[in-house]
């Protein structure tokens, strides 16, 4: 049993000397070390032993797998927590190892003086991605209570460097930056779901790292709820990152011989930079959830918004129908007396005035076209304008002392968590999805919960996802949380879309999609074209930057096409087309994005073995009057391609006529090695303006 345990996968390695009594502490964690045997894992051990320096416990100070008070700690603890008499600080002993292969573990933990067991599993994956969880168990004839469950993970001192994310509604995963000195960065979310302000994903990395350098390590918890991600440097010499839920005071209490399982916390090494992390997070999730190709979406809202009328929404599906669309989504005022956002969430049943005959001559009509149906759902959420809140106004989601929250958008959350709120809402969903040939569901999330336990409600909404999943299992459910505040790894298991932000506006989704790629692939990320004066910025854009933006993710159209002349209707025919064509490889390939040396063009594109896509996007005037030869990265070196435009229907307007000749020449052939160290010439993109171009090879 006390042995060096190696853990080794695609190129990465997990070192955890478990020779002693106490809990196992990590000796590495990074590039893969190749295979070593016990004399040499001992010898490693040995190597980096750390010495005692003064002022401090004597003897070494190891950073273990679950860091705690009683082996000398000072940072975040892995497992905090109190019984009646007061706060417990654990002196775990190691009582088993189980390892099945050279990528698996668990450890068994025990403190037999306080009844406290804990069980530590520790996975990696295939793509080189950590999988860990915690499980603690109280034995002791009184309750415990259990404050904080984190999972931990050591980093080298070269990591000098954090990457997390910040925002607001319809400005989602801003990147901030800032360096790993002495003391605790901690970011928690304390929204009752993941939030627009989510930390998202840590990154520790060297200085300077970016989307194609540097060496980086990065955590992300996959849970839809309160959580707090940490990264901890001392000047022991010690560095870590940690994540886990948060827990409320008194949310979680063990009786005698009952347990609480953290959420998983998935973490990447790479030393290939961001899009390293993101090739490892992307093929884990492809892995696990795979999709059918994503279909082109008609979404009603920002066409009619609360305006339900059939013939109008039977002419847009036919509009849509007519260039290319294959999904029609009927987006919020569908049910009884929904005429606003301020009342009827919680009576999912079809208003008898809009649709006297029900759904079914909007879904004939649909199928007719050749388009499958879907509709909004928000099943979390309750209005008090309702016959569901009127009949059963104690289940509403309250707060300490049994008060309701403060309401935002005049609804609440639904407390699933108890059992007759969640058979009702089952009960009413299943009887539409039994009336109604439904294959898609928009399922939203418009409020922070403010309120009652976080955790019990994320579960509870799994419950109820995983349920509909398994009567339904043709069914497909997007994660919609007013835009983009429910977007992790935990959702993603149970849904098939994640609608990104609830921003059409291209030059937002630019840089909001960019970094949401950091953890989730294209296919699953929703982007729509939108009408040409965005609705949330009131930013007019042109078609051509409009169609680039939403043609490398699940594309569709958020538009009343209604409004669109012959020429508009033409060029998303075309776009349609393209995409429809390109999804095999922008759903498959591998994300790439190049460091820019001037922040105003991004690049970005999709790269698989003999062809690749990528978009040049000019978001405002260049530093220089003739920007840089572009750089095309990810390219396999010794391969040739053909590099030409790709019409999407509308393309960029540029500052003069005259452009670099290779773009009228009918194409350029160049090796991947040329177009990633030398790059092209671009045509002088004005402000706002996407080139698509795309690279076969020869």
């Amino acid at each position: 049993m006390h042995r060096i345990i190696h853990l080794r996968a695609s190129g990465s390695s997990l070192v955890l000397d478990a020779r002693g009594a106490g809990a196992p502490f990590f000796l590495h964690w990074g590039c893969d070390l190749g295979p070593l045997s016990d004399a040499e894992l001992a010898q490693l051990a040995d190597s980096i032993a750390p010495a005692v320096s003064p002022s401090s416990i004597d003897g070494q100070l190891r950073l273990s797998l679950v860091p705690l008070e009683s082996e000398g700690w000072s940072g975040l603890p892995g497992v905090a927590g109190a019984n009646d008499a007061g706060p417990l600080s654990p002196a775990f002993l190691l009582t088993g190892i189980d390892q099945t292969n050279d990528s698996s573990l668990r450890v068994r933990l025990a403190d037999e003086t306080i009844g406290l067991e804990l069980e530590a599993s520790i996975g990696i994956d295939a793509h080189g991605v950590l999988e860990c969880r915690s499980t603690v168990t109280n034995r002791a004839p009184d309750a415990f209570t259990l404050s904080r469950l984190a999972v931990t993970l050591p980093v080298p001192a070269r990591a000098r460097e954090l990457l997390d994310f910040t925002g607001r509604w319809s400005h989602e995963r801003r990147p901030q930056r800032r360096s790993l000195d002495h003391g605790s960065w901690s970011r928690q979310s304390r929204h009752g779901r993941t939030g627009h302000d989510s930390p998202f994903v840590l990154v520790a990395g060297t200085e300077g790292f970016g989307f194609r350098s540097g060496e980086v390590w990065a955590v992300h918890i996959a849970f839809s709820g309160d959580q707090q991600l940490s990264a901890d440097s001392h000047a022991t010499g010690h560095a870590l990152l940690s994540g886990g839920e948060l827990l409320a005071p008194g949310e979680v209490r063990l009786e005698p011989g009952q347990s609480h399982r953290s959420p998983a916390v998935v973490a990447a090494w790479s030393a290939e930079g961001l899009d390293g992390i993101s090739a490892r997070f992307h093929d884990r999730v492809r892995e696990r959830h795979p999709l059918p190709l994503r279909k082109v979406i008609m979404n009603t809202w920002e066409a009619v918004y609360f305006e339900h009328d059939l013939d109008r929404l039977t002419c847009l599906a036919e509009t849509a129908a007519a260039v290319g669309v294959e999904r029609f989504v009927l987006d919020d005022g569908w049910m009884t007396g929904r005429t606003d956002d301020r009342r009827a969430l919680g009576d999912w049943t079809v208003d008898p005035v809009n649709w006297p005959d029900g759904l079914h001559p909007l879904i004939d009509r649909v199928h007719a076209l050749g388009m499958d149906f879907g509709l909004w759902v928000e099943p979390e959420m309750v209005s008090v304008d309702s016959d569901l809140a009127r009949a059963h106004p104690e289940w509403l989601l309250r707060g300490r002392a049994d008060r309701l929250p403060q309401p935002w958008r005049q609804q609440f959350a639904l407390d699933l968590g108890n059992p007759d709120a969640f058979e009702n809402i089952l009960g009413q969903l299943t009887a539409l999805l039994d009336e109604y040939p439904i294959a898609y569901l928009k399922w939203d999330q418009n409020r922070d919960l403010l309120g009652g336990s976080s955790l019990r409600q994320t579960r509870a909404t799994y419950r109820l996802m995983d349920a509909l999943r398994e009567r339904y299992p043709g069914l497909e459910i997007e994660s919609c949380s007013s835009g983009g505040a429910r977007v992790d790894l935990g959702v993603i298991e149970r849904t098939d879309r994640i609608w990104v932000s609830d921003t059409n506006d291209p030059l937002e989704r630019q840089s909001i999609q960019r970094w949401t790629g950091l953890l989730l692939p294209p296919e699953y990320l929703g982007s729509h074209l939108g009408a040409p004066t965005a609705h949330t910025t009131g930013r007019t854009s042109d078609m051509g930057l409009r169609l680039a933006t939403a043609f490398f993710l699940s594309a569709g159209i958020e538009w009343d096409l209604g409004q669109a002349d012959a020429a508009d209707l033409q060029a998303i025919r075309t776009w349609i087309t393209l995409y429809t064509q390109s999804r095999a490889l922008l759903h498959s390939g591998r994300t790439v994005r190049a460091d820019a040396a001037d922040p105003a063009i991004l690049v970005h594109g999709v790269v698989a073995p003999d062809a690749a896509i990528f978009a040049v996007v000019c978001l405002t005037a260049p530093r220089d009057a003739v920007p840089a030869p572009v750089l095309f990265p990810g390219l396999d070196p010794d391969t040739r391609y053909r590099i030409e435009v790709l019409d999407l229907g509308a393309g960029p307007r540029v500052m003069q006529d005259q452009a670099p000749p290779w773009t009228e020449s009918g194409g350029l052939v160049l090796s991947g090695r040329v177009l990633g160290a030398v790059g092209i010439a671009m045509p002088l993109l004005l402000p706002a303006q996407a080139l698509v171009l795309r690279c076969v090879a020869v």
